[in-house]
């Protein structure tokens, strides 16, 4: 569990950097936009080949099937509360967060972390270890995720102290929910395992094509296309390693 929750750290501490980039730095949207895509890449192998391959490996097709469509559908409705409680806007770069709710907005940005994190407490009890190139892709992708946010929130006015203390609170969750799921799955079949994966798959897709992939293209430009690739072929060349 102590191995799960530290693997988690390390993939959602690039939340925190994201922040200090923000704030120090104050990056272009533009330039948000062509990270987030880069991320978004990045996310998109890790769930491909590290999530839905794996799972199909192991000859659990319509378990995985299951698993995305539910996943995909729990978020979307997750979100689509959220989102009418004032969270839609939270990963905005554009200050759209001042006519938003803050708790939604912390609530949501809490959505987005869960299904990643569980899936490292996860890999561990199915396979022994921990995915180095998930954690990777989750790393990069989380990065430009709390950048963007991060952007947004200073534009619409939040103080710098409860931004930090925002994504102070989603990396803790993250962590421990990859601790529960490490506890959770820790006596479970490898049939639930790949239910799970595939859960977690769907809910990753949908939460990379509503809330990040469409500021990317917004922002970044003819570039973007090429900035999602080549996060996907860095994803795709750690995970081949």
């Amino acid at each position: 569990m102590v191995e799960a929750a530290l693997w988690s750290l390390l993939g959602t501490c690039s939340l925190l950097i994201g922040v200090e980039v923000a704030l120090g730095l104050r990056p272009g949207q533009r330039a948000i936009g062509l990270v987030m895509a880069f991320g978004a890449g990045a996310m998109i192998s890790a769930v491909a080949y590290d999530l839905v391959l794996e799972a199909v490996e192991k000859q659990q097709h319509f378990r995985v099937v299951l698993g995305m469509a539910l996943g995909s559908g729990a978020f979307f409705a997750g979100d689509l509360l959220i989102g009418q409680a004032g969270g839609s806007q939270r990963k905005r770069s554009t200050g759209a967060q001042r006519e938003g709710s803050p708790l939604a907005i912390v609530l949501g940005a809490a959505l987005d972390g869960i299904p990643e994190s569980v899936i490292v407490g996860l890999s561990i009890v199915l396979d022994g270890s921990v995915s180095i190139s998930f954690v990777v892709a989750t790393f990069l992708s989380n990065l430009p995720e709390s950048m963007a946010a991060t952007s947004g929130l200073t534009d619409a006015g939040w103080p710098r102290s409860r931004i930090r203390l925002l994504w102070l609170g989603v990396v803790g969750v993250s962590v421990l929910a990859s601790a529960l799921g490490y506890a959770i799955f820790s006596a479970r079949s490898e049939s639930t395992g790949a239910f799970v994966e595939g859960f977690a798959a769907g809910a990753l897709l949908t939460m990379l094509a509503d809330t990040m992939m469409p500021e990317a293209f917004q922002f970044g430009g003819r570039l973007v296309g090429l900035f999602t690739v080549a996060g996907f072929v860095v994803a795709f060349a750690i995970s081949s390693a």
